[in-house]
């Protein structure tokens, strides 16, 4: 099936009601791939369109889409959050920071874009599946029950479960973790000079010589997750903050 990257002239969606979304007209299993190829033409075309007025955004949200794609530092400020339209999340890793931008949704899945090739897939708040990176997470699923699924918010004491995960490079796949969440105390967080009151998650996963410590920050009214110090391999940490959240309501 061949994949159609457009922005101008799009209809508006649930996922960008006010402004024309980025769209990937192929399957969510498909836009990984093609992403590396379209995402340098489409971000071009996205900003000489909105530099055209075709659009309210802001000149400031362009040059933040420009320094993105040339691999610019980029700090987020509420400032820049404010004048984008778009859903954006920061992720920090040994190697830097980068922006990324919701560019697609499918069955609870988001797609989050950034630099290049960089694209990281959340569900539940929790990091499914990396593409780009030093290191990747291919896969992370379930075999039996899901907490995350069923919200942080509802943990009453330690949770146990397994993760199925697969890594690269070194073929690593099928690693089966046993994996435990144990609730914390409510902590201040602070994003974009706003104080969040969450929850503390705290998560240890083990197995076949692997011991990873994780992390989450959960809204206690609905386990919205704002942060979250999570593991993509062994030797691979991300921290992912929400600076413009997509919130699906809870389960």
């Amino acid at each position: 099936m061949s994949c159609i990257a457009s922005a101008a002239r799009a209809p508006k969606t649930d996922l960008y009601p006010t402004d024309p979304p980025l769209i990937l007209e192929c399957p969510l299993t498909q836009r990984a791939s093609v992403a590396p190829r379209f995402l340098h033409a489409v971000v071009c075309a996205l900003a000489l369109w909105l530099v055209a007025g075709c659009s309210t955004v802001s000149v400031g949200s362009v040059e933040s889409l420009r320094l993105a794609l040339h691999g610019d530092t980029v700090d987020a400020t509420p400032a820049s959050v404010a004048a984008s339209p778009y859903f954006q999340l920061q992720v920090d890793a040994s190697s830097g920071r980068a922006i990324l931008i919701l560019a697609n949704t499918a069955h609870g899945v988001l797609g989050w874009y950034g630099v290049g090739h960089d694209i990281v897939f959340t569900r539940d708040g929790l990091v499914t599946r990396t593409v780009g990176l030093p290191q990747n997470l291919d896969t992370s699923v379930f075999p039996g029950a899901d907490p995350f699924h069923e919200g942080l918010h509802r943990l009453h004491g330690t949770t146990r479960y397994t993760r199925r995960m697969d890594w690269s490079p070194g073929y690593r796949y099928g690693v089966v973790l046993d994996g435990q969440l144990v609730p914390g105390g409510l902590e201040d967080v602070t994003i974009l000079d706003t104080v969040y009151r969450l929850r503390r998650v705290d998560e240890t996963l083990v197995g076949q010589g692997v011991h990873l410590h994780n992390r989450y920050w959960v809204d206690p009214a609905d386990g919205f997750i704002w942060k979250s110090r999570q593991y993509v391999a062994p030797d691979y940490p991300l921290e992912l903050v929400q600076l413009r959240p997509y919130r699906e309501s809870a389960p």
